[in-house]
């Protein structure tokens, strides 16, 4: 009954509304703790709305359609990217004493002031604040929870793929 659940169309949307709520919970977090999020942290919200969307939209391409393996593709290389970008933002925490800024642009600045190359460039350099510790769960940092997400995700469209029934 379980596999029944989380497979075919029930389970792209559970993990479609999963990606959502995982940022909803980031900005709970933002909001409650008064915390301002750092560029790389936006990116990871952005990958997981973009994961969402991709789930929301594999759950209504029929089970047997070619579409559903390019879907299963693109949310393999869209979790694998946003967990490239955790395990950076994780290591700007891991290497905060060996930072040279403290400080750099924000993101909005960064891609409304810069070429698009250069704002990427800036955006993975890390700034200051993508080194500070605000808020742990259970002695993981954000970037690591997000780091376990995307390895799930990833894990979990694979599965989807191959359990694929309705």
């Amino acid at each position: 009954m379980l596999k029944n659940l989380l497979s075919g169309k029930t389970g792209y949307l559970l993990a479609g509304v999963v990606c959502f709520a995982i940022v909803a919970l980031a900005l709970v977090i933002q909001t409650q703790n008064n915390l301002e999020p750092c560029p790389l942290c936006i990116t990871q919200r952005i990958v997981f709305m973009s994961l969402g969307v991709l789930f929301l939209i594999a759950a209504f391409i029929p089970p047997t359609h070619m579409l559903k393996k390019v879907f299963a593709l693109l949310q393999v290389l869209t979790a694998m990217g946003g967990a490239g970008v955790a395990i950076r933002h994780w290591y700007l925490q891991a290497h905060h004493g060996e930072m040279i800024a403290d400080c750099g642009v924000g993101f909005n600045y960064m891609f409304e002031n810069f070429p698009l190359q250069k704002a990427f460039k800036l955006l993975f350099r890390g700034t200051g604040d993508c080194a500070t510790i605000d808020w742990t769960f259970l002695g993981l940092t954000l970037p690591q929870l997000a780091l376990i997400s995307y390895a799930g995700f990833a894990i979990y469209a694979v599965w989807l793929l191959k359990n694929n029934k309705a």
